[in-house]
């Protein structure tokens, strides 16, 4: 009987414990759920960092706005960079040669500095003899002239007059000789004035065909003229040459009778050489000037005569 009493009293004793510890257990770690193991933590609370956006696309180049080499090559370079100098500086255009002159005012007076003008040499005077205007008719000592020359047997026609006063060449009444006496061909033919043309034709009936005859035994058949009148200046160009007016006859070559054919050169055979030299010498006088291989080297290969007026009859011959 007491002990089941006793036994009561033990099972209310132990549901008063539990009752009383009902609110213990209820804040017990191990009373409470379990979370479920997949859940999300939560994440600390932090000031939110401005997201940067995101790089637009480059749009693809048209090919004509494809860079350039120098520019593909500097494409990586910042655009605060500093501009780098061309490796070549660009060259000025050249100023034309003539641009100075055609600034310069068209005066008298010299302008600027005296230094910086170009020097000119002075321009040489005309010779009076391109002055010489022409008649319609043959003046009285050109027919006399040509009578002469018609006496030797020269063989000439008459030509136009020639001019150019720019040059200062002058023939106001030139013939075309053909054959400088009846016995002594000339060729190829010459422009010359009646005057140098009568003295030549003298000069190789009288002295230089019987000097022929003398040194080589044969006279002189034909002459080969290596120049007559030409519009040029001399050599040196300071003064007008005697050719521009018909004054002058150039020899190359001379043919005898019997066929020998003797050059002007520098160093002809014996013979030759005396024949040579003996009508060099002889042209002194009847020509005004005489020149040839030794002269200078424009004369080396032909003799050069010529009626240069001089003063007081002067000549020169080398």
């Amino acid at each position: 009987m007491r002990a089941g009493r006793f036994s009561r009293l033990v099972g209310l004793a132990s549901v008063a414990a539990l009752l009383a510890a009902g609110p213990l257990l209820a804040k017990s770690p191990e009373a409470r759920p379990e979370l479920p193991r997949t859940a999300p933590l939560p994440e600390l609370q932090r000031e939110a960092e401005p997201v940067a956006p995101a790089k637009p696309p480059v749009p693809e180049m048209r090919p004509a706005d494809a860079p350039k080499p120098a520019e593909a090559k500097d494409a990586g370079k910042s655009e605060n960079s500093e501009p780098q100098p061309p490796p070549i500086a660009p060259k000025p255009p050249a100023k034309p040669a003539d641009a100075g002159a055609a600034e310069k005012p068209a005066t008298g007076r010299q302008t600027g500095n005296p230094e910086d003008t170009e020097k000119k040499p002075p321009k040489r005077p005309l010779d009076p003899r391109v002055n010489v205007v022409p008649q319609d008719k043959l003046p009285a000592e050109e027919i006399a002239c040509r009578q002469r020359l018609q006496a030797m047997g020269a063989e000439f026609e008459n030509r136009k007059a020639e001019h150019d006063a720019d040059i200062g060449c002058s023939i106001p009444y030139p013939l075309m000789m053909k054959k400088l006496t009846r016995t002594i061909d000339l060729a190829p033919e010459a422009e010359l004035n009646c005057g140098m043309a009568e003295a030549a034709a003298k000069f190789m009936t009288d002295v230089a065909s019987p000097a022929a005859k003398a040194e080589l035994g044969s006279e002189i058949k034909s002459i080969n003229q290596a120049s007559a009148y030409v519009c040029r200046p001399r050599h040196n160009g300071q003064k007008i040459s005697e050719h521009a007016f018909g004054n002058a006859l150039d020899i190359a070559r001379f043919t005898l009778a019997d066929g020998t054919e003797v050059d002007v050169k520098p160093a002809p055979p014996e013979k030759q050489e005396k024949f040579l030299q003996a009508v060099r010498k002889a042209a002194c006088g009847p020509f005004k000037t005489v020149l040839g291989p030794g002269s200078d080297p424009d004369h080396a290969l032909h003799l050069h005569f010529d009626l240069e007026p001089r003063r007081n009859g002067g000549t020169f011959c080398q």
